[in-house]
């Protein structure tokens, strides 16, 4: 998942942001998350642990969703697997790569209140949905299309590839971090191999 890049953004009166502000701001975030939890994430307390003031906070990020967000999903752009001539073992390690993404204890902490976040402000979804998953569908929709006969459904079969492996990542990654990944991985390429099978 990507988002867009805080350092890459000027201030309101035109003057370059100052990157070394905004890497403290969102260490300083992930580092809360993952001690206190979501609910107990604050502006304050982020301000505190950055050691910068509430105001640049305020002028970087609207509000302490936008703020977590951009800690735990990142404003780089997220590597995504090379194509290899296996199918599964590409499949595997996307699903390692989700996985991983989730189960990072910032990110692990942060998704239940985001999701709540979320279900009151769908359009935040919305935009995240657009600059992080829409990407992402692309490039494993490209990856595993010529597996997917022409006179099929492609663009069903690679949603619901996709699906699945982001449904399956988020739930076992906040549920149960990093335990037996490597099992998981592989049992999660298997089922979406099974669905690429089943669509020839």
């Amino acid at each position: 998942m990507t988002s867009t890049d805080p350092a890459n953004s000027r201030s309101a009166a035109g003057r370059p942001r100052d990157i070394q502000i905004d890497r403290a701001v969102l260490d300083a975030t992930r580092a809360l998350l993952a001690e206190v939890g979501y609910q107990d994430v604050t502006i304050a307390a982020v301000a505190r642990r950055a050691g910068v003031g509430t105001a640049p906070i305020y002028r970087r990020w609207p509000g302490k969703e936008a703020l977590i967000e951009d800690a735990v999903f990142g404003s780089e752009n997220l590597w995504l697997p090379a194509e290899t001539d296996d199918l599964h073992a590409d499949l595997t390690a996307w699903a390692r790569l989700f996985l991983e993404r989730i189960a990072e204890p910032a990110t692990r902490a942060a998704v239940p209140g985001l999701m709540s976040a979320y279900h009151d402000d769908p359009a935040r979804y919305r935009a995240l949905h657009d600059r992080a998953d829409l990407p992402a569908r692309k490039a494993l929709a490209e990856r595993i299309g010529p597996a997917i006969p022409e006179g099929a459904d492609r663009c069903a079969a690679t949603d619901l590839v996709f699906e699945i492996l982001v449904a399956r990542t988020l739930i076992r990654g906040v549920t149960h971090g990093l335990d037996d990944a490597e099992t998981f991985c592989r049992r999660t390429a298997d089922a979406l191999s099974a669905i690429i099978d089943a669509s020839r």
